[in-house]
């Protein structure tokens, strides 16, 4: 399968869907909790619906995980797959803020090859293909240089950071709590901040397209404890997120390691 010709399709379905996300922003649709403070909108639905039309078309092959649809598991026995999250950041949505994103990876066995994120509020579109390149909005984008702790820019959770999670780094480390955490790894492939970590598990759907975008743009992601990701498992829970320019990338580590 061409990888550029999966990047188109995985870009013009993440357009789309975000258009209909958009049409719900800040007008009236249903809100349904799924638990554990996990909002599910219908803008979550109409985005997982064009969606899996969309990229099922591109590689009818691939199998399928979204957060928004019954995992299918023969998904499994597939060499490539689809992960995605029809809207990452709907706790965002609901409550008026622009930070979420459409969130599409292509997996190619356990590695997320090609992904793309799309912010239809903010007009936001980061893609990448390993080993080719990263794009944000159409133009080449890749990680920062900066290769110290001090200063680095962190793009961190507002609730771990209300509870003071990164307190003891505070005046070491340049702190932007921002929503989404696909949205996080977006900003840190376009040189806009230098890392975003958590301690705390993940779904694949979360981070699949931000992890290839990132290693994109020259970057790296791993898991808390510095190990690469593997894809389309059995269980789509991921133990934790270190995603960096790649020069901190140790360093992080070890303040996650201190961090437990």
């Amino acid at each position: 399968m061409n990888l550029q010709t999966i990047h188109d399709a995985a870009v013009a379905a993440s357009l789309e869907a975000g258009a209909a996300i958009a049409a719900f922003y800040k007008d009236s649709y249903t809100v349904k909790d799924k638990g554990e403070d996990n909002p599910l909108t219908d803008a979550d639905l109409a985005s997982d619906k064009i969606l899996e039309e969309r990229l099922r078309a591109a590689d009818p092959e691939a199998g399928w995980l979204s957060e928004e649809t019954v995992d299918d598991k023969s998904r499994l026995t597939q060499a490539r797959s689809w992960i995605v999250d029809p809207l990452d950041g709907t706790k965002e949505f609901t409550r008026g803020i622009p930070e979420f994103v459409v969130s599409v990876a292509y997996c190619v066995g356990p590695d997320a090859v090609v992904g793309v994120l799309y912010n239809p509020i903010t007009k936001e579109l980061f893609s990448g293909i390993v080993g080719v390149g990263a794009w944000f909005n159409g133009q080449p984008c890749r990680v920062t240089d900066h290769a110290e702790l001090q200063g680095a820019r962190v793009v961190c959770s507002r609730t771990e950071a209300s509870k003071g999670w990164f307190d003891p780094w505070k005046d070491q480390l340049n702190l932007i709590p921002t929503g989404s955490v696909a949205y996080k790894f977006g900003l840190v492939a376009a040189g806009r901040a230098e890392a975003t970590f958590t301690n705390q598990p993940r779904n694949a759907w979360d981070i699949a397209g931000g992890v290839a975008i990132v290693n994109a743009a020259g970057g790296r992601c791993t898991n808390r404890h510095g190990e690469p990701y593997r894809f389309n498992t059995p269980n789509p829970l991921q133990d934790g997120v270190c995603c960096t320019n790649g020069a901190i990338h140790p360093a992080v580590v070890e303040v996650m390691k201190i961090q437990g």
